[in-house]
């Protein structure tokens, strides 16, 4: 294992300055900083997180369906006597049961564990697109306002039915929330006000 918990193989392919003509070279670096970030968060995880990733991802395939059914079968067959083996689970078959319980069970948390790491990972990138789309936000309000003080040196005036004024105010994200929130309190108090009036 490299630095970072990468190996040769990742760490050549991240490393690999060969440009790709058809795309520029910020996307490119844009590419390769997501996949260091995915690895890095991958390599990040512990042995039970990993047992547990296994785990889900054997049991969302065909094949995890396919031993079931071939396990069941050979189960009630064997548990029919017909075999000449003595059953020794007759119907109901109460101990394949409490073994399928105890399996739907366990999987269950295996799968909770892993949409837990997915949701911390999600979380994290969708903070940085919020990050990034503000940081976006405030270049662009900033380069309206350098470009309506240079049209304003050069003496052009301005549409009056432009929307430029609003889009050269700063938006803070605190003023954005607190409006999203008032409309969905507004639309919740008319949805349960028409429910009243319907009864």
């Amino acid at each position: 294992m490299q630095p970072g918990g990468m190996n040769e193989e990742e760490k050549e392919y991240l490393d690999d300055e060969e440009h790709n003509p058809l795309l520029s070279k910020v996307i490119e670096r844009n590419i390769r900083t997501i996949i260091r970030l995915r690895v890095k968060a991958a390599n990040k995880r512990n042995l039970q997180d990993r047992i547990a990733d296994a785990i889900t991802s054997f049991s969302g395939h065909i094949v995890f369906v396919y031993v079931h059914i071939v396990w069941f079968g050979g189960w009630i067959i064997v548990n029919t006597g017909k075999l000449g083996v003595h059953p020794f689970d007759p119907f109901p078959y109460g101990l394949l049961t409490m073994i399928v319980s105890l399996e739907a069970i366990f999987l269950s948390t295996f799968v909770l564990i892993s949409q837990n790491q997915l949701s911390e990972e999600s979380e994290y990138r969708t903070n940085l697109n919020l990050q990034i789309g503000l940081l976006t936000e405030h270049e662009v309000t900033r380069v309206l306002q350098m470009l309506d003080a240079i049209q304003e040196q050069m003496g052009i005036e301005n549409d009056k039915d432009s929307d430029l004024a609003d889009l050269e105010m700063e938006t803070k994200p605190e003023d954005v929330l607190s409006e999203i929130e008032r409309l969905q309190q507004m639309a919740l108090k008319r949805k349960k006000f028409r429910n009243r009036n319907q009864r």
